[in-house]
């Protein structure tokens, strides 16, 4: 998480999305979550929270979005209200305006990044002064992304998402053409369910074979552009499930393979939004108003994006 100069009373909140770079599900854990082997990266769709301290101790969310609600059920109110229970002070009030781009069940964190935005943004703006780590361990009550959005970049992933380990990339130039069906969304715990159904059978059970796994996963150098270049699909478990019951997935894929220049497609998350990786930002963007009339006639909304080596950025409200 990065910032700027920002005044005492309000500041924006930059949250950035995320793309996965891989994801495998392993097996069960005793809580009765997946055990899960993910490299995340994040990317520039962003959302926007701007917020604006009050003097009483009332927390209030509107959003450009009407399918969102402003309720004490979305993350970021949850985010707003566990912080000032954690550093107990419920005198604590904000007022945020959402302005609302990642797309809604795309599997890029939408709701993750906001609730992280939220703790890092009023960390700043209620002067609370917890360090980033102490950040990403409250946020783990409310969501298993929430870790990785604090603090992006690149990471691995393990546990349920929320155990971190910090990659170390010097640069994060490759660009990305991001598409998704506007039409639909994929719940999460849907496909986590449906992939059980099919693949329950191969998952591990022994926590030496998931040190295995994990070890399999550091021993590769994450910040080797190379390991893209093979113009294969990155390995995605869910996406074995959502693909084949979804075809505006399937329709994804088959568009971005056929992209000139492109290293690799994948679908991101549990879905439905997809990616084909390029050489850099200049090249997806090239390829993206290329292509755009081809994206629109299959009905894509479809984003250029760079990777970014953060999770929240925060600005003056008046940069």
């Amino acid at each position: 998480m990065t910032s700027n100069n920002v005044n005492d009373n309000s500041l924006i909140a930059i949250a950035n999305a995320k793309i996965n770079l891989h994801l495998e599900v392993l097996g069960m854990r005793n809580d009765g979550f997946h055990e899960l082997a993910m490299v995340m990266q994040s990317i520039s769709l962003s959302d926007k929270l701007k917020m604006i301290k009050r003097q009483d101790n009332n927390i209030s969310l509107k959003s450009n979005n009407k399918e969102i609600s402003n309720g004490d059920d979305n993350l970021i109110i949850k985010a707003a209200m566990i912080l000032r229970k954690e550093v107990g002070n419920t005198k604590l009030g904000v007022d945020i305006e959402l302005e609302k781009n990642i797309p809604i069940g795309a599997g890029l964190a939408g709701g993750s990044t906001d609730a992280a935005a939220t703790f890092v943004g009023l960390n700043k703006l209620w002067n609370l002064n917890l360090e980033g780590y102490q950040l990403e361990k409250i946020s783990q009550q409310i969501g298993s992304d929430i870790p990785f959005c604090v603090s992006g970049g690149r990471q691995i992933c393990f546990g349920r998402g929320e155990v971190l380990e910090k990659l170390k990339c010097k640069k994060f130039d490759l660009g990305l053409v991001l598409v998704k069906d506007p039409s639909i969304q994929v719940s999460t715990p849907v496909a986590y369910k449906k992939y059980k159904e099919q693949y329950g059978h191969t998952y591990l059970d022994d926590d030496k074979d998931f040190d295995l796994k994990r070890n399999m996963i550091r021993s590769i150098d994450w910040s080797d552009k190379s390991i893209f270049d093979n113009r294969i699909e990155i390995q995605n478990d869910l996406q074995k499930t959502v693909r084949p019951m979804t075809p505006e997935v399937e329709k994804s894929l088959k568009i971005l393979s056929g992209l000139p220049g492109s290293r690799l497609v994948s679908m991101s998350g549990s879905g439905p939004s997809c990616f084909a990786l390029f050489p850099s930002y200049d090249v997806a963007n090239k390829v993206l108003t290329e292509h755009f009339n081809e994206f629109e006639r299959a009905g894509l909304s479809a984003w250029a994006c760079s990777m970014m080596s953060n999770g929240v950025n925060l600005e003056n409200e008046f940069t």
